[in-house]
């Protein structure tokens, strides 16, 4: 209730700005509506999806100038002259974030800055654009016998156009696809595994920006009715840039308060261009090193601050037993005989470095199967080739009879394969239960469409995700940490909420790569009955482990690797008496001062 008031307040107050200002104070109230739409779209592929965007300022300039050609040259009608540049600037997105799917970082960065020097340069020389001079005689918007040349009368169009916008994008941030993008931007490797369509996600990205990009470029030229190469210039992408990162790049809401801000900041330092310039460039290096969130992070940061000088403390959470999974018969049907997984002479080379030599084995379907071996010896490179982090030099993974080897971690994750990881890999921006609802979320990223056409269904479906991953918390013991962060928890929670992110997927195999790694003892024997469990519930297993108590009294067959080959396999007992396991673990000269340890009291 009081987000609705708050809500309210600020739609009465907007509705009656216009009778409080001058002309000219409603021009830049106008201005600043523009701006903020751009810093929307550049939120959403900076902050949300974690891609450096440093186009928007072309595609802000495709749709107006596309705009302003369909009507000036071409006889269109204003609106479906807007309609058609909306469409060149999400082409253009699209063409922008192809560069994404290769190089990340300020690799991408340079890109997409070369390719925004590329539009200015293009706008200044190419004679349909009009040159160093532009495009005049933009015709003024028809809306219903309203006198849209009036800057009072646009600006109610401009705030129902921003504050739909501003909707959807928070509707965007706040459902399934923008937790699969902060995801994607957290850990593009952990996304992957849990099913996010990383390539995709990207590419959606940049055709979101494009779009607000194109619906500010369209606003803006209706508004003016003259557009010029100056307006696109590199000055304003990069205060562009100072609005979204003083204002707090992963909220929207922190893009938007930048945006207005500096852009009334700016009118005010309008005869200093040089000092405000070099003032905005300040406050964005101090934002960065001691307020990397922006304005919108600033109220967490000061409770923070606040709550440890008062000494507040919160109510030690805790965490529950672990809710067996109902186990189910074993099934003998003629498609249930294939083994769940089988590794045919698979190679891994790295430049000069053998990682693998072809390395075969073959799992059960149910089966608990241990994979061990001293530091270096090729287990988390298998586990990568498995789970399509590398591709084989070599050789080919199958999975349940199908070839699976090369393809990529989010498809072999639809096909029911799930992992953890050796270094904990869960996503820190994201709460516990938003780690759970990326894994359990299997909507395709094409269907993005439903966001615009068939918003209930996209709200009926986060219904159905909460109800199971509040299940899942449940199950896993780990309800009441549900709202944390899970960098805040202690390292033993940690790791079982990336087991239950794995099984959120419902896999029917699973890798598990260490999970004993860290844990007390009290937290193994847990570790144990929740992989129990697992297997009971008709899901395969396969674990690298150090903890050999563990593998010993856990797995069915132990596999055992040193130097990228395998030296034994079977059950524990067979293992641990094996001449060349003791030799790669312990080395010729221990091995032949120390006694053969006795293969029931390990099993045991």
């Amino acid at each position: 209730m009081p987000k609705l008031g708050t809500v309210v307040l600020l739609a009465l107050a907007a509705w009656l700005l216009p009778y409080t200002v001058g002309g000219y104070a409603i021009h830049v109230v106008d201005i600043a509506l523009v701006f903020a739409l751009l810093a929307i779209g550049m939120g959403l592929a900076m902050g949300i999806a974690g891609q450096i965007n440093l186009a928007q300022i072309a595609f802000f300039g495709v749709s107006a100038y596309a705009t302003a050609i369909l009507t000036t040259h071409n006889g269109f009608g204003f609106w479906p002259a807007a309609a058609l540049a909306l469409v060149a600037s999400a082409l253009i997105g699209l063409l922008v974030g192809i560069p994404a799917l290769r190089m990340q970082s300020h690799y991408l960065g340079i890109v997409t800055l070369g390719l925004a020097l590329g539009f200015i340069n293009w706008t200044t020389n190419a004679e349909i654009a009009g040159g160093a001079e532009g495009i005049s005689a933009i015709p003024v918007p028809p809306m219903f016998g309203v006198d849209l040349s009036s800057e009072y009368l646009y600006y109610y169009l401009e705030v129902i156009v921003f504050a739909l916008a501003l909707a959807f994008g928070l509707f965007v941030v706040r459902t399934g696809l923008g937790r699969r993008m902060m995801a994607m931007r957290d850990d593009p490797l952990a996304a992957g595994a849990v099913g996010a369509e990383i390539p995709l996600l990207r590419m959606t990205a940049f055709m979101l920006s494009s779009l607000f990009g194109g619906l500010a470029g369209v606003l803006y030229a209706g508004l003016i009715r003259y557009i010029a190469p100056d307006t696109f210039n590199i000055a304003n992408m990069f205060l562009l840039l100072a609005m979204v990162v003083i204002g707090g790049r992963q909220s929207l809401v922190g893009c938007v308060v930048g945006a207005v801000g500096l852009t009334l900041i700016r009118e005010q330092l309008v005869d200093y261009p040089t000092y405000a310039q070099l003032g905005f460039g300040v406050v964005v290096v101090l934002m960065v090193v001691f307020a990397p969130t922006g304005l919108a992070g600033v109220p967490t940061r000061l409770k923070a601050l606040l709550d440890r000088r008062l000494g507040r403390t919160s109510e030690r959470a805790v965490l529950r037993s672990f809710e067996p999974y109902e186990a189910v018969a074993e099934r003998e049907t003629a498609g249930e005989s294939r083994p769940m997984l089988e590794i045919n002479e698979i190679s891994k080379q790295f430049r000069g470095l053998k990682a693998l030599k072809e390395v075969s084995l073959t799992v059960k379907r149910g089966e608990i199967r241990g994979i061990v071996g001293p530091n270096g010896s090729g287990k988390t490179t298998l586990f990568n080739v498995i789970s399509g982090f590398y591709r084989p030099s070599g050789g080919r993974v199958l999975m349940e009879g199908n070839v699976v080897s090369g393809s990529r971690p989010y498809r072999l994750s639809r096909l029911g394969l799930a992992r953890t990881f050796q270094n904990l890999r869960l996503f820190g921006e994201l709460t516990v239960r938003d780690n759970l609802l990326v894994a359990l979320d299997r909507s395709r990223t094409y269907a993005i469409w439903k966001y615009a056409l068939w918003p209930i269904g996209i709200w009926r479906q986060e219904r159905r995700l909460h109800r199971q991953a509040d299940a899942l918390l449940r199950r896993f013991g780990l309800a009441e940490f549900a709202s944390a962060a899970p960098g805040s928890l202690p390292y033993g929670i940690q790791r079982r909420i990336e087991i239950a992110r794995a099984m959120a997927g419902s896999p029917r195999l699973l890798l598990l790569d260490e999970p004993a790694a860290g844990l007390n003892g009290e937290e193994v024997r847990q570790l144990a009955e929740i992989v129990r469990s697992i297997r009971d519930s008709g899901v395969t297993v396969v674990l690298i482990e150090h903890n050999m108590g563990l593998v010993m009294s856990l797995c069915e067959r132990v596999t055992v690797l040193a130097g990228g080959s395998i030296i034994a396999e079977g059950t524990p007992a067979e293992v641990v008496a094996d001449h060349a396991v003791i030799e790669a673990y312990l080395g010729d000269s221990a091995m032949a001062e120390m006694p053969l340890p006795n293969p029931s009291e390990v099993s045991s």
